[in-house]
């Protein structure tokens, strides 16, 4: 970070700046205008499909199901699902009341209708998530414990509805096995030697299909996971006490997330977390979830690589984000590359939102993360208002140097921020490319740290009520 004295100094009018960037004003050029750009997302929006399902229900009740909070309905869950599938597609319907559970595993042309009054509460009991599934962990594959939803190789599938997913995650269930200062627990196990002992083997090129880590391992699963799915909706939903990350689609595409409440304030509780996917929306969703609102994956160091898929054609737009380490953010397992982002009229605003836009990634992880767009963004409290960090975690202590380029913010309006900047590429590498236009800061203890930017452009920026020049 700069001395005192410079940071004071890039508030005031005319600031000088910032290492190892190059200037540029200029009103033309491909970093300077986004019209184009966003005649692009129009075209993503219309290639987005959602399923389609015959008007027909199947209810869990007439399955044996039973809506008083004790009886195990996980057998009618998988009678209904099969039937449902197995009659060319329609509602598995869950009436009001509180449906017990263990994992849901879809099938093909199911759409999982949860009514207004109803929540399916799932067990903590890690027993009740075997035989283990193909799954993803923090960006690599491996055979683990099922996510509480979780469907595989599935086409046209939903979860609807006015009712509720509680994962009855909390200070004793699953969230101890995170394992660090603020969750261990006397008694409980970590996650940390398994965790260590998963990323070695990624590293070393095991069979992902040879890695099992679920009895004795303590790796928490995602909550709804559709893994390789084609054509997915998930709409008007409560879900709550994750886990793990909340919704965490891998390798699917034409994917639609839409007036979702997510509310989950343990570790690792991420909203949305679309891995190796395409054509994505997200819009008119609810996040409280004390760490990331919205991470954008692609998978980690050499499984990421392995794969190559990156996450591509993804909307966010009309989304209100509060408790978190990232409002939109895009990594940190990033190795696969991310493109096409478009971010707009999104809301963020909460004394414990760390950070609003975000790009996090090192030269461990690496990946080409090009042509992200965000604009008509409100912060209302936040620590940093946007962080581009070559530096995340292990930071530079590998040979894989991050690419990033193309990246327009335009239109922030943010009250409050403990710090405008922390832009930070690598001298050898820089960010290829960053445009700020059109933005302004009300309240801000310091501006913070822009270097090794290659070109920089900032267009009528103000912070705390003077033009921020560089």
């Amino acid at each position: 970070m700069f001395p005192l004295s410079r940071r004071q100094a890039l508030l005031s009018m005319g600031a000088t700046a910032l290492a190892s960037c190059t200037k540029n004003t200029q009103k033309t050029g491909p970093n300077q205008t986004s019209t184009h750009a966003w005649q692009q997302a129009e075209a993503i929006l219309k290639s987005i499909k959602t399923p389609d399902f015959p008007e027909r229900d199947f209810v869990i009740s007439d399955f044996g199901a039973l809506g008083d909070g004790k009886h195990d309905c996980s057998v009618a869950f998988k009678r209904a699902i099969k039937a449902c599938s197995s009659a060319g597609g329609g509602r598995v319907l869950v009436p009001a009341g509180n449906w017990l559970s263990g994992p849901i595993h879809f099938e093909s042309n199911v759409n999982l209708h949860l009514s207004k009054g109803a929540t399916i509460k799932f067990y903590t009991d890690p027993e009740r998530y075997l035989p283990e599934v193909f799954t993803r962990w923090e960006g690599m594959e491996y055979m683990g414990y099922s996510p509480l939803i979780y469907a595989y190789e599935k086409e046209n599938i939903a979860i609807t509805g006015e009712g509720t997913l509680d994962g009855q995650a909390d200070e004793t269930t699953w969230w101890p096995w995170k394992g660090n200062k603020e969750w261990g627990r006397e008694g409980f196990p970590s996650q940390k030697t398994s965790r260590d002992q998963l990323f070695a083997e990624a590293e070393a090129g095991v069979d992902p299909r040879k890695r099992h880590y679920s009895k004795g391992h303590y790796l928490r699963p995602p909550f709804v996971q559709p893994y390789k799915c084609k054509n997915i909706l998930i709409e008007g939903i409560r879900i709550v006490r994750a886990p793990f990350w909340l919704l965490h689609p891998v390798l699917s595409e034409n994917i639609t997330v839409r007036k979702v409440h997510l509310e989950s304030l343990g570790p690792n509780s991420d909203g949305c977390d679309p891995e190796s996917c395409k054509n994505i929306l997200i819009e008119d969703c609810y996040f409280n979830t004390g760490d990331d609102c919205i991470a954008i994956k692609s998978g980690r160091n050499n499984d990421g690589r392995r794969l190559n898929v990156p996450t591509e054609n993804i909307i966010i737009r009309n989304n209100q984000m509060l408790a978190g380490h990232g409002g939109v953010v895009v990594g940190s397992e990033i190795s696969g590359g991310v493109r096409n982002v478009f971010a707009e009229n999104n809301v963020m605003n909460s004394p414990d939102l760390e950070r609003g836009i975000r790009i996090k990634t090192n030269s461990v992880r690496g990946g080409l993360l090009e042509n992200i767009y965000v604009r008509n963004t409100r912060i209302g409290e936040v620590r940093d208002a946007i962080v581009i960090n070559f530096y995340y975690e292990e930071g530079d202590a590998g040979q894989f140097d991050p690419l990033v380029r193309n990246v327009v913010i335009e239109n922030l309006h943010c009250e409050n921020a403990k710090r405008v900047f922390q832009i930070r590429g690598f001298k050898r590498a820089p960010i290829e490319s960053f445009t700020l236009r059109n933005s302004a800061f009300l309240n801000a203890e310091d501006a913070g740290i822009i270097e090794n930017v290659k070109t920089l452009n900032i267009d009528n920026v103000r912070i705390n009520g003077k033009h921020f020049v560089v």
